[in-house]
């Protein structure tokens, strides 16, 4: 049962932490995703965090650059990025400024608004996969690099907004190893989902690539 205080709006002062304590924090959660043919939401069912300059699988880890910039910004905000030519993911800013920390939004179970996702979404053969993956959720939301920098905390509204939403039971809750993270930040144990849950995507290693 859905009640007003599950809607009640996230502050920016629930972003302004570490990481790795908002990351498992977001799981439960409802992103609403507010388009002019009406709102998509979802309940986030996975996450991974990136620690930046203390995180080798982060963008930031080497510093800031054009790409990353609004990573380094106040944090509340989204940080999307375009990859492998062809998928855009959805991130969420955290920390104070200048950390450059973030939680990727791997997936989420739709709520409201399937109709509008869907027809985003034609290979999906069932709701559950939607937005399994962190590319898939960006898809089903509309994301692309325009919705880089928005503000999720804004009081006058905006095109996203991170509602107080269901935290599952923390016994469901559980952690490991982040999906595709090579090198020396393979083994951080900072994927975080809810066990058991259908929307949760497979995780998979790195694979190095090959040098043709």
């Amino acid at each position: 049962m859905i009640t007003p205080s599950d809607r009640t709006p996230l502050k920016r002062s629930f972003f302004d932490r570490p990481v790795l304590e908002i990351a498992p924090d977001l799981l439960g959660r409802t992103l609403v995703r507010a388009t002019d043919d009406g709102p998509v939401e979802l309940r986030l069912t996975e996450v991974e965090a990136y620690d930046g300059p203390n995180d080798p699988g982060s963008h930031a880890y080497r510093g800031r650059t054009e790409r990353n910039a609004v990573m380094f910004g106040p944090p509340g905000h989204t940080y999307v990025y375009f990859t492998y030519g062809m998928w855009h993911c959805l991130n969420l800013v955290c920390g104070p400024v200048g950390t450059a920390s973030g939680v990727l939004l791997r997936a989420g179970r739709i709520t409201t608004g399937a109709d509008l996702a869907r027809p985003r979404r034609p290979t999906s053969r069932k709701d559950a996969d939607l937005a399994q993956g962190p590319a898939r959720l960006a898809t089903a939301l509309g994301v692309d690099r325009a919705l880089n920098g928005a503000d999720a905390c804004a009081e006058d509204g905006g095109p996203f907004r991170v509602l107080t939403g269901a935290p599952p039971d923390p016994g469901t809750v559980r952690s490991g190893p982040r999906t595709g993270v090579g090198g020396d930040g393979a083994a951080h144990p900072w994927r975080y989902w809810i066990d058991g849950d259908p929307t949760v995507s497979p995780y998979r290693p790195h694979t190095p690539r090959k040098r043709g």
